[in-house]
């Protein structure tokens, strides 16, 4: 891919990583609070667990954005790590940290 053709991905990821890192920086949501009703104490777990589950994900995310940046750096960028085939602009557009082809993606959901 040319540098031309990755500028736009690398600003994307650029912009993604500072958001993520933000907010994974937040970490008021998932502050313990005691309330004397059995309910909001049920409710707070509830909530607290959505948070975590949610901080977990924007943790991944964010590891997959940093190594999209990398691949970006090292000249792998837009290739799958499991094929080495060419993944679709459409795909990357959609996705720019993915990194996999639709192919190897659907064919191995674990991965």
């Amino acid at each position: 891919m040319t540098k031309t053709r990755l500028q736009p991905f690398r600003e994307i990821l650029r912009r993604k990583k500072a958001e993520l890192a933000k907010r994974l920086g937040d970490r008021a949501a998932i502050a313990i609070e005691r309330r004397a009703d059995h309910y909001d104490l049920v409710q707070d777990s509830v909530e607290r667990d959505l948070a975590v589950h949610n901080l977990n994900r924007e943790s991944d995310t964010f590891r997959e954005v940093v190594e999209a940046i990398e691949r970006i750096e090292d000249g792998t960028f837009g290739r799958c790590v499991h094929c080495d085939e060419e993944i679709s602009a459409k795909r990357l557009m959609a996705l720019p940290w993915t990194r996999f082809c639709i192919r190897c993606r659907t064919s191995d959901p674990m991965e």
